[in-house]
């Protein structure tokens, strides 16, 4: 029996484009691991490491806080020395005390505004600064208190300012500064001068009072007296002493009393110097030893001898 031919099956086209490189690539990556979409590699692990230029000024700025603190804790910046300019009155243990707390600390740790302020409260400063300089030195400049009067004792003579606040003392029997000769002077020897101290404030009825009275011009008490001087105690008060033609005047008590106003002070004042007048213009004060006008409507005399 004889087969019949059969035709020849049609040969495969080629593939034409990407299909046929679709086609290379996977036969050719059949075993290889398919790659990660996204981010590549490199990238993702860059991105997590801190750049260059990064590590560079955090390392930089390191070392300059670095020097600075060691700048700051250098010995070339810190107290090492103390001073003080313009005091006279004031005690210098007491500046000394005062900025010595401060040696060994930073000069730019210093409070020099709390060292200012705890300056001015001693009693002989107005006024006060203070400078931390580079040089390790800590300086204070006090500008102090105006004397305007002596309050004399037994045993001090204390530096008055205008407002009764007593600032500084020597003692009683020290020379008078040619600075302070001329200033009111007043002899207070009541029994509680002991107590008193530097810091304290004379009450302003006392303090006016004594300034008024050794102000007082004698010629406006009628006598021929050059200077009178004023003496305060216990039993008579403020009291005159004339020590050329030698006679005491008896005032009593002035700024103790609270119901007493000054315009009334200085009423009574005012009519005890009128009285002394009239006392001399009928007897020579030469022949007067002692003048109770303590109430002037009613004065006392006694002559010398």
């Amino acid at each position: 029996m004889k087969l019949k031919s059969q035709p020849r099956p049609p040969k495969a086209r080629p593939t034409r484009g990407p299909t046929r490189a679709r086609a290379a690539a996977a036969s050719r990556g059949a075993g290889r691991q398919a790659r990660r979409p996204g981010v590549p590699f490199r990238r993702r692990v860059g991105a997590r490491l801190p750049s260059i230029r990064r590590l560079i000024a955090v390392v930089g700025a390191v070392a300059i806080a670095a020097v600075l603190v060691a700048l700051l804790n250098g010995p070339w910046m810190l107290v090492t020395e103390v001073g003080w300019a313009g005091d006279r009155y004031t005690a210098a243990d007491d500046l000394r005390d005062t900025l010595e707390t401060q040696r060994g600390a930073s000069l730019l740790a210093v409070d020099t505004d709390a060292l200012q302020k705890e300056i001015e409260r001693l009693p002989s400063v107005e006024r006060a600064s203070v400078r931390a300089g580079i040089g390790g030195r800590l300086e204070a400049t006090v500008d102090e208190r105006e004397v305007a009067f002596l309050w004399e004792t037994p045993v001090w003579r204390y530096l008055g300012a205008a407002d009764g606040t007593l600032f500084a003392r020597e003692a009683e029997s020290s020379e008078l500064g040619a600075e302070v000769e001329g200033l009111p002077r007043i002899e207070d020897e009541r029994s509680t001068t002991g107590l008193l101290e530097v810091g304290d404030v004379i009450p302003d009825g006392l303090l006016r009072t004594a300034l008024r009275v050794t102000a007082l011009d004698p010629a406006l008490l009628g006598s021929d007296e050059s200077r009178v001087s004023v003496q305060l105690d216990d039993e008579f008060g403020f009291r005159l002493l004339a020590s050329e033609e030698g006679w005491e005047v008896a005032l009593g008590v002035y700024g103790i009393d609270p119901r007493e106003t000054a315009t009334q002070a200085d009423d009574r004042l005012d009519r005890q110097i009128a009285a002394v007048r009239t006392l001399f213009a009928t007897h020579p004060e030469d022949g007067v030893g002692w003048v109770d006008v303590r109430n002037p409507g009613k004065v006392y005399f006694r002559a010398k001898g």
